[in-house]
């Protein structure tokens, strides 16, 4: 570990900054906030704390007993609201932040696959908080620019976020777990070296929080771990496999990169129960997701320790949540991009004003619905186009939580084109009939997976085509199929599979 921190630490630095250079900066000036509607004193802080690929059940208060330990999470969850039934509704980076930033579905942002461009005349988080006379700022990865941007991000591209700016589009990209570059809203780069990455964006964020603030603010803080470094400079590969080589480690890349000492800590590590039976990446990776996890939950806690010293805490919502989970290529070829719970379940866990109720929801709630609740927890109007819908009233009225559909509908991507209804009691999955992963949309699906949630929950057995399960899966089409038409998709087939996949 100490040949390959010293490649992330020096010899990493140079490369990105050439790379910055090689980007065309741009010295474009933020715009000024919206001043139509007058601030109050009274309106509480927001921030999002978002880690990327975090897994819902390696938080402590979500039931976990695992080999690491989120007392940072359990702590939000006994003064918060811990919603433990929350899902993403696409498990893929771009498409998820897409869904939260918009309130919208995947299909409606321009954002179906990693690669596109997000269409930002959509009302956003920002947008909607900056027109009610908050600051909105920016800490972290981004991955919501066009395709072709890495690293500095142009104003028009930032889904409203024009005061605090610092960020890279592709964070994976233009830093390594030690050293790296980002750029603050002028394109000026931001340099760390000798510091893990976490701890660097963790003392951005405190540097924002430490400052007088003269408004209310939205800060999103945006992690890349737990997600695996999926990029090295190919100056570099050489010298990163011989370190690997030297550890007797036969990962390759991409690879997960925990604090120093991760792997020797966590190398024997409870197994979760959907991958103890699944052939995958697990047995490799687990210790330095492991450490990633720790990480992020240090880094929680220092967030809310600046919060009590500044004295903004009893003023401040903190969110933290996640974009997808990781299923350590059990499912598929990679980490996520499937209807498993390994994939869609995410954490929501949320502190501060109208949320310290010490409850744990277990309804199922989409990403979908974050946008709007936020607003509504601010006192701002969420935007007649929003399709998420507010939460909020989960936590006090009992009559709503009877009332809430309980249903959420998964769109899915760059794996395959597919959709699925995840409902409290089951999962069912249909794919495009002739197996195209690109295609946005599909006139026609077939049957692919369905397993139930209650006897089930590692989803090892899939029930699809069985049967004995036949009648609920013919309502749980029907389900799906009215979900699909309110996300504004266009008419499709779904049929029956006729063989146990």
């Amino acid at each position: 570990m100490a040949v390959e921190r010293m490649l992330n630490r020096r010899a990493f630095l140079a490369h990105s900054v050439a790379a910055g250079a090689a980007l065309g900066i741009g010295k474009a000036v933020p715009a000024e906030p919206d001043s139509q509607v007058s601030t109050s004193a009274a309106r509480p802080n927001v921030i999002v704390f978002h880690a990327d690929q975090f897994r819902a059940d390696f938080v402590g208060a979500n039931g976990q007993n695992y080999t690491t330990r989120t007392p940072n999470l359990d702590a939000m969850a006994v003064r918060g609201t811990n919603f433990s039934g929350a899902v993403t509704n696409q498990p893929l980076c771009s498409p998820s932040r897409a869904v939260l930033m918009t309130g919208r579905y995947a299909t409606e942002t321009g954002r179906w696959r990693n690669s596109q461009t997000t269409d930002w005349s959509l009302p956003t988080l920002a947008g909607e908080f900056r027109k009610a006379g908050y600051s909105a700022n920016y800490i972290g990865k981004w991955h919501l620019a066009p395709g072709s941007v890495r690293g500095y991000v142009e104003p028009e591209q930032r889904g409203g976020f024009l005061d605090l700016w610092e960020a890279s589009n592709e964070l994976e990209i233009t830093t390594l777990p030690y050293a790296g570059t980002i750029w603050d809203g002028s394109g000026k780069e931001i340099t760390f070296r000798d510091q893990y990455r976490v701890d660097f964006l963790t003392d951005r964020a405190e540097r924002f929080l430490r400052q007088k603030h003269d408004r209310p603010f939205l800060l999103f803080i945006s992690q890349l771990e737990p997600h695996f470094q999926n990029y090295v400079p190919p100056s570099l590969v050489p010298e990163w496999q011989a370190a690997a080589e030297q550890r007797h480690d036969s990962r390759p890349l991409p690879r997960y990169v925990g604090p120093e000492g991760s792997e020797l800590r966590f190398q024997d590590p409870c197994v979760p129960g959907d991958l103890r039976s699944l052939p995958g990446a697990w047995q490799s990776q687990l210790p330095d997701y492991y450490g990633d996890v720790e990480a992020i939950d240090n880094s929680v806690g220092r967030i809310l320790k600046i919060l009590d010293e500044e004295k903004l805490t009893d003023n401040t919502i903190v969110v933290f949540t996640s974009d997808h989970g990781c299923h350590f290529e059990t499912r598929n070829e990679e980490a996520k991009r499937s209807p498993h719970n390994a994939s869609i379940r995410i954490p929501l866990i949320v502190q501060g004003p109208g949320f310290n109720h010490a409850l744990n929801l277990p309804e199922i709630i989409g990403n979908i619905h974050v946008m709007p609740t936020l607003l509504d927890a601010a006192g701002i109007a969420i935007p007649s186009s929003v399709k998420g819908h507010s939460f909020l009233s989960l936590i006090s009225q009992p009559e709503a939580r009877k009332a809430w559909p309980n249903k959420e509908l998964v769109q899915i991507s760059e794996s395959m084109t597919g959709r699925a209804l995840r409902t409290k009691d089951w999962t069912y999955c249909v794919i495009d009939a002739q197996g195209r992963p690109d295609d946005e949309f599909s006139d026609k699906y077939v049957e692919y997976q369905m397993y139930s949630q209650a006897s089930d929950p590692s989803e090892q057995v899939n029930l699809a085509g069985r049967k004995e399960y036949r009648a609920i899966a013919e309502k749980l089409r029907e389900e799906l199929k009215a979900m699909m038409t309110a996300a504004g998709e266009p008419p499709a087939e779904i049929e029956p599979v006729k063989h146990y996949p």
